[in-house]
């Protein structure tokens, strides 16, 4: 999850506003005597010679203007974050940093500089530092980290079976985001073979439509969460972070604003991709659908061995959620 912070160079309240408002977590100040004035705008962190975070100790500032410059921003302790611009905004400064270490920060002007540093060594920095007096800039830098994405490879499964089964306890996760036709969760019984279970935009005679919700399945399941790890839904609550994405593969991060556990039917859906398998627990109900290669969503209800739907696959194994290479068999 990459970080928002803005530069007041000027104290401005109404730029800080925009800034807090588009999303920044961290304002840095020139003028220390300012900090009460920016907590009473929202809850940030302030970065300043008395702030929250000390500039100087907890947070460094280096001005790379050569190799030499590059090196010492290399060298401050781990803990240390360090703020590196550059004369000229090259990159080939920023990759050596970003491949030495973590608690590293960019200062750009605009949302392209921004967008550079997200996506350096594919990794990036790990927040950008906006320097800008234009309100429009600000926004935009704040809807390019918003929106800032996390692509992955969907393949097409083939489904073999579905089985009803008796009730369980599923999960129906609201965000607080609108989604969109065409996203949903990744949500499967193992970690290595997902569905892109489909958020609920559709309406029906029966139920209007709740754009901000999927209803993602049983409890023991996985879901894709942010820095490619996994949660069991049972674990989410009010708060987290975790995934969307579209048909194409286009991720993008929401946070849960409630998670309800309900006790209801449900079903068994198994498919696969060449020879591997993908299978997930389901509540057995019309709003509750798949997606289809083309983005139009499929209610399991109406589904049937031979369909096609979206999913994700790659080589089992986590451990407390993050990625492993082991050898491990889920059936």
């Amino acid at each position: 999850m990459k970080e928002f912070w803005y530069w007041a160079e000027g104290y401005d309240k109404k730029f800080i506003t925009t800034a807090i408002e588009s999303g920044a977590t961290t304002i840095i100040l020139n003028d220390p005597s300012k900090k009460e004035e920016v907590k009473r705008l929202g809850r940030v962190n302030v970065v300043s010679q008395d702030g929250d975070m000390k500039l100087g100790e907890d947070v460094v500032y280096v001005l790379i203007k050569g190799k030499e410059d590059e090196e010492r921003a290399g060298k401050y302790p781990p803990h240390v974050k360090v703020i590196v611009e550059t004369t000229d905004w090259t990159v080939i400064p920023l990759e050596n940093l970003v491949a030495q270490r973590e608690e590293l920060y960019a200062v750009v002007r605009n949302e392209e500089e921004a967008k550079t540093a997200l996506k350096i060594l594919e990794k990036g920095v790990k927040g950008v530092v906006l320097k800008s007096e234009d309100i429009n800039t600000i926004k935009r830098v704040g809807k390019a980290l918003e929106e800032e994405e996390e692509k992955v490879s969907l393949s097409v499964v083939k489904i073999t079976r579905i089985f009803a089964l008796g009730l369980g306890d599923r999960v129906c996760v609201d965000t607080t985001s609108l989604l969109n036709r065409g996203e949903g969760m990744l949500v499967g019984n193992s970690s290595g073979g997902m569905f892109l279970v489909h958020a609920e935009t559709e309406e029906n005679p029966y139920v209007a439509s709740r754009p901000f919700r999927v209803n993602a399945g049983a409890v023991h399941m996985y879901v894709r969460v942010p820095n490619n790890k996994t949660k069991y839904l049972c674990e989410l609550s009010s708060g987290d972070a975790v995934m969307v994405y579209d048909y194409k593969g286009r991720g993008r991060l929401v946070y849960v604003g409630r998670s309800k556990v309900e006790r209801r039917p449900m079903l068994l859906v198994e498919g696969r991709v060449d020879n591997k398998k993908v299978s997930a627990i389901l509540q057995n109900a019309e709003t509750i659908r798949l997606t289809k290669p083309d983005g139009m969503p499929i209610s399991v209800v109406e589904l049937k061995e031979g369909d096609e739907v979206l999913g994700y696959i790659e080589e089992a194994g986590r451990h407390f959620g993050m990625k492993v290479e082991e050898t491990i068999t889920e059936k």
